[in-house]
């Protein structure tokens, strides 16, 4: 039980603390000798996003169905939720926005990177297609983390856009410490997280669970 709670981002046990980020212990190591290597080759790599606790994790879900933050489409428009039905809700925000429960930043395993150095201090990073796009400023990364992620191994379950989540290049795993929690997030395991929650639209998310869990959880890249 306790690595199912672990899996939905309801327990903390499998977390270390560092640089202001908590990681799952057993990819710390190898996210370090990563991050030297790519010092040694020029880029300063960083990690802007971590693990999100459930709770985290509802708090933007519930911001997004809300209508408090944007949802945006594959072209990066807004999306009109109030134009789509509830089904079709759900998928507009999970293109991009996983459910509580169902991401894989719970598992502390999965980071959100970029380099400071290549764009002014005061630069805001979007963590959008277009930043890491050959005319992107992160271009020089995206093409970095191609060649090297796997001999620290890592790779981009988001990569390229499978039907499921959209691309995300930014967005890197640790294969082995990954693996271990993913058997762990089972639709019975998130279903047991969101029914006593306050997650917004749960009503509708938990007879579609499989459906959903099939599509944003399961259709993954392969390692590069």
């Amino acid at each position: 039980m306790t690595l199912a709670l672990c899996a939905t981002g309801r327990s903390e046990s499998h977390l270390c603390d560092w640089q202001g980020q908590r990681l799952n212990h057993e990819a710390l190591a190898d996210f370090q000798c990563l991050q030297r290597r790519a010092l040694a080759d020029g880029i300063d790599l960083r990690i802007a996003s971590a693990y999100r606790s459930f709770s985290r994790q509802a708090m933007i879900w519930n911001n997004k169905y809300l209508g408090v933050r944007p949802v945006f489409d594959a072209t990066h428009q807004v999306v009109d939720l109030a134009a789509l039905s509830p089904l079709e809700r759900l998928h507009a925000i999970m293109l991009y926005s996983a459910l509580p429960g169902a991401s894989r930043h719970h598992f502390g395993s999965d980071f959100d990177v970029w380099d400071p150095s290549a764009v002014a201090e005061d630069y805001q990073l979007q963590l959008s297609p277009d930043e890491y796009a050959p005319s992107g400023p992160f271009a020089t990364l995206n093409a970095w983390l191609s060649e090297n992620l796997h001999e620290f191994g890592f790779y981009r379950p988001y990569l390229k856009y499978q039907g499921g989540v959209a691309a995300e290049p930014w967005h890197i795993s640790h294969i082995s410490s990954a693996e271990t929690l993913q058997g762990w997030q089972t639709p019975a395991s998130i279903a047991d997280a969101l029914i006593d929650s306050e997650v917004a639209g749960k009503e509708e998310i938990l007879p579609h669970l499989d459906e959903l869990y099939a599509r944003y959880v399961q259709t993954l890249c392969a390692p590069e």
